[in-house]
């Protein structure tokens, strides 16, 4: 059942690059853990902290930053940082972000449509470099060839990590709220010279996920349905599960469910129908990426869901007998950031509607 080692920069691609696969190196700077930089006034230097403790400090403001991938650029555009963005890998598609930030994205240049090469990174003028993925250099999973960290110095890039992802496969304990997300919010806002921005997101955060929280009360672990995401996507051949160190571990956690790989160690990883056929999940997640336009989206939606009713693997499932299905796109739910608490939101107003009405 454990995947090959080779699998976690196929996972990070599938899912847009947007989680991380192991531990990130030593020496960089990650961008959990800010200290200094209370408010958008706030000065430099600021100082951030790596996963496994080390520190790195960011003498000024950014000028122009580069992202590693969507994920980190979503996040920049809704701090109000977008306007320093430089370059990004593994660009949104056209009408994926929501509103505003997608028309902000498109303008962004595209330095790669995967993995930016080394040689284009360290010529691209930023003076900041946010990296979503791990390192390998202490037996992580990296993400292409990475410049060492020498050579981010010679080039004049300050290196930070979005703990939320890099870090994720290396965690010590299942994931299972958003203090990494919300803490990567505040360290981007520290570096960025954006605080007071970032604290008004993750109080709203906060605010929906304590909302779900209290409406849900102490529901006893027996009692909250079971859960699986079936990442569409990835392929149907062998279905990739998300695990118990994946920011959407904690999304259906916080919802109220119990994600049935909750047990695998890991962020990603390929299991068997036979595996999801022996969990019977009560619901089931058609998680697809977005297309794009809701009516690709959703025809996107009718394809899973056809494609679990008609396989003799998955027809005879519990949730698919009773059509307990959920519409919720994957990257809201495995992506680090402010829609999470959104997906928390969607998923425990489908599970108990009696209790939790979305957008309150």
């Amino acid at each position: 059942m454990r995947q090959p080692r080779v699998w976690c920069g196929i996972a990070a691609v599938l899912a847009f690059a947007a989680v991380g696969c192991g531990s990130d190196g030593g020496g960089s700077a990650s961008s959990g853990g800010a200290a200094g930089g209370a408010g958008a006034t706030a000065g430099f230097p600021v100082q951030v902290t790596d996963c496994e403790g080390g520190r790195t400090t960011v003498e000024s403001a950014p000028r122009a930053i580069v992202t590693s991938n969507a994920a980190a650029l979503e996040l920049l555009l809704r701090l109000g940082a977008g306007d320093r963005v430089v370059g990004t890998g593994f660009p949104p598609g056209k009408g994926t972000l929501p509103g505003e930030l997608d028309a902000q994205a498109q303008k962004v240049p595209v330095l790669s449509r995967t993995v930016i090469p080394k040689e284009k990174l360290l010529g691209s003028g930023a003076d900041l470099y946010i990296d979503t993925f791990a390192s390998a250099n202490r037996g992580g999973h990296g993400m292409g060839d990475k410049p060492t960290e020498k050579e981010f110095r010679a080039a004049g890039i300050t290196h930070v990590y979005l703990k939320s992802t890099a870090c994720a496969a290396a965690a010590k304990a299942p994931v299972t709220d958003l203090t990494a997300v919300t803490g990567d919010i505040e360290a981007l806002g520290a570096v960025t010279g954006t605080s007071d921005r970032a604290a008004e997101l993750v109080a709203e955060m906060n605010r929906k996920v304590a909302a779900v929280q209290k409406a849900l009360g102490p529901t006893p672990e027996k009692d909250r349905p079971t859960y699986f995401f079936f990442d569409y996507d990835a392929g149907t051949k062998q279905p990739i599960a998300v695990c118990n160190r994946q920011v959407a571990n904690a999304v259906i956690t916080l919802a109220g469910a119990r994600n049935v790989f909750a047990g695998c160690d890991d962020t990603f990883q390929q299991v068997g129908w036979e595996d999801v056929v022996s969990a019977d999940p009560d619901w089931i997640q058609l998680a697809v990426r977005d297309r794009g336009s809701a009516a690709a989206t959703e025809k996107a939606f009718d394809e899973a869901r056809a494609w679990l009713e008609g396989n003799a693997a998955t027809r005879g499932l519990k949730a698919v007998k009773e059509g307990k299905y959920l519409r919720i796109g994957s990257e809201a739910t495995t992506i680090a950031g402010v829609r999470n608490a959104d997906t928390v939101e969607k998923i425990a107003s489908t599970l108990y509607p009696s209790k939790v009405k979305a957008g309150r």
